[in-house]
């Protein structure tokens, strides 16, 4: 808001044709308590410490000082995952500018949230949502040969800023990329919402590296402490079980949850390739079904006969 100084006489005072004006902050007030992916798959004893993750709300900030932004949800990303800022205060008030690098984008939208992933409760409400788009492949998904897509240089550090109608800054939420995927696995066949590009860990070792990128190790995607390939912070289960616990900056699926939940992202409930070797010449695969949780587990077969989709990784 401005206000206009007025000379004593009643008339504005002036100054080269130009007023003085003094800004006012914005009486707006809101905070950020929680970041919200998909909450499915994310209770029990796939929930993370308590002091990272709510299983009825999502995650926790980690941080509100820009230099130290990478401790905060995600640290990974792919096209058209979303998460949701849970706000505290007048969200229709905000106004958001998209903030982009290295070809990937961070879109701030009010939706109202009737997802899968969101607790019947709090179905209905109006949120705050972030989604990313950047460098993807499903135009290239039949294709064994594909043309090079754009390769991202990260890490890259987002800042998205909550502004009043003046523009001035009402809440603010960083963090930091350090991993983009791009994934091969759909069209999905309906029955059992599986991939039809499962393929042969050759064939997919061909696209990914086509494309630019790699094929992604255990550890990229999971937190499962299976044969200790999985990312740390580990699994805190105390089950022990062959699964995550969501765990920002642990993996792919520790941080995003139930793949197929992000309807426009196009994930299949499937195996993943991962370039970590088993025995007998096998590698592992890391599970992404929403119905059995994301195990890292053996072909169990030749490689050369197994089939599976492929989530390509960069860096």
């Amino acid at each position: 808001m401005l206000l206009f100084l007025q000379a004593l006489n009643g008339k504005i005072a002036r100054a080269d044709n130009r007023s003085d004006a003094i800004i006012l902050p914005s009486t707006l007030v809101a905070v950020i308590d929680y970041v919200r992916p998909t909450l499915y798959w994310g209770n029990g004893k796939y929930a993370g410490p308590v002091d990272i993750w709510n299983p009825n709300k999502g995650f926790l900030i980690q941080s509100t000082n820009p230099e130290s932004y990478n401790l905060n949800f995600p640290t990974t990303g792919a096209h058209n995952l979303y998460f949701d800022l849970l706000i505290t205060g007048d969200i229709e008030e905000l106004t958001w500018e998209p903030v982009t690098h290295e070809g990937i984008t961070a879109t701030v939208t009010n939706v109202v949230a009737n997802d899968v992933g969101v607790p019947r409760e709090d179905r209905g409400q109006v949120v705050t949502r972030v989604r990313l788009t950047g460098p993807e492949a499903s135009n290239q998904w039949d294709n064994p040969n594909p043309r090079r897509i754009t390769v991202p240089r990260l890490p890259q550090t987002f800042e998205l800023v909550g502004r009043d109608i003046y523009g001035g800054e009402v809440v603010k939420y960083g963090f930091v990329l350090r991993q983009w995927f791009v994934h091969r696995s759909g069209p999905l066949i309906t029955s059992h919402h599986r991939s039809s590009q499962e393929k042969t860990y050759s064939d997919q070792l061909a696209w990914c590296n086509s494309l630019g990128y790699r094929i992604p190790r255990v550890r990229d995607l999971t937190n499962s402490i299976c044969s200790n390939l999985g990312a740390t912070p580990s699994c805190t289960s105390s089950d022990y079980g062959n699964h995550y616990t969501r765990h920002i900056g642990a993996g792919f699926f520790a941080e995003w949850g139930s793949m197929y939940d992000y309807t426009d992202a196009g994930f299949a409930n499937d195996g993943f390739w991962t370039s970590d070797p088993h025995y007998g010449g096998a590698k592992f695969g890391v599970d992404s079904s929403a119905g059995g949780g994301h195990r890292a587990r053996n072909d169990g077969g030749d490689i050369a006969d197994a089939v599976r989709a492929v989530i390509c990784t960069a860096p």
